[in-house]
């Protein structure tokens, strides 16, 4: 896409969850556009006073995070789709888009099916489809999530949520920051297949989010197994083996502070 500019530097995050997250920054053609990460799977855009979040989680605080505009849940799972997060960073202003599996747990959101879009305080979004090629447990149907692109600053957004690379997220185009899942259960979303995926879309920069999902049930549950990967890699192996995957394409891979560190 060419239209982020690559001359700010990349802010790290090394908060824990009682200090406040740093940012890092993209230029587009309207003025620059924060991102801070939420843990596992979410982040915050705020351009000018216009904050738009994803999937806000609030298990290891929601320190940093400014009242939103617009909210966009991709999923009904907890990680997901969070209450209590939504009513901490929501006034009566506030919008929440979801997929119609939320409606009994989020009654005052708006429903958008995949392949809808909408404008909402001047932001656009498309609902673009999330869901399996590979069966097994935990299931992700057609039709049950979203992922979710989002025009803002004059920059083009994709939250792939929890997908495999499937026919409506290989149609997806013109993207300048994309969000990417990686190892999800049964050997979904590979490095390999993240980055084929990733190619395939041309952003200019990648983030990997979701792609610990071990850390995700520790934080839930304490006392929960992390588990392991299906090809025996350590999760720190995989963001390497995606990162020499994209390493001559010209797209920038940015490591979000999506898991501070557990208690």
């Amino acid at each position: 896409m060419n239209k982020v500019r690559h001359s700010l530097a990349l802010c790290l995050c090394f908060a824990a969850t009682a200090i406040p997250a740093l940012a890092d920054t993209v230029s587009g053609p309207e003025g620059e556009i924060e991102i801070t990460a939420i843990t596992h799977n979410g982040a915050q855009l705020l351009h000018g006073d216009l904050v738009v979040t994803v999937d806000p989680w609030g298990v290891m605080g929601l320190e940093g995070l400014q009242t939103a505009d617009l909210i966009l849940v991709t999923d009904n799972p907890g990680h997901h789709l969070d209450p209590e997060a939504i009513a901490a960073l929501s006034d009566a202003d506030t919008v929440v888009l979801m997929p119609a599996n939320s409606r009994q747990r989020l009654p005052h959101g708006m429903v958008i099916e995949n392949g809808e879009e909408t404008t909402i305080a001047g932001v656009r979004i498309e609902a673009i489809a999330a869901y399996d090629i590979i069966p097994g447990a935990p299931e992700h149907p057609m039709g049950d999530a979203n992922g979710y692109v989002v025009t803002l600053g004059g920059l083009r957004f994709f939250f792939a949520g929890v997908t495999e690379c499937v026919d409506e997220v290989k149609a997806v185009r013109d993207i300048d920051v994309a969000f990417m899942p990686m190892n999800i259960p049964v050997g979904r979303m590979t490095p390999a297949a993240a980055a084929e995926c990733t190619h395939l879309l041309e952003p200019d920069v990648v983030y990997l989010y979701h792609y610990d999902q071990g850390y995700a049930r520790r934080a839930a549950n304490p006392d929960a197994d992390a588990g392991g990967l299906v090809d025996g890699m350590t999760i720190e192996e995989t963001l390497q083996a995606f990162e020499r995957e994209l390493a001559s394409s010209g797209i920038e891979v940015r490591r979000g502070e999506f898991y501070p560190p557990l208690p």
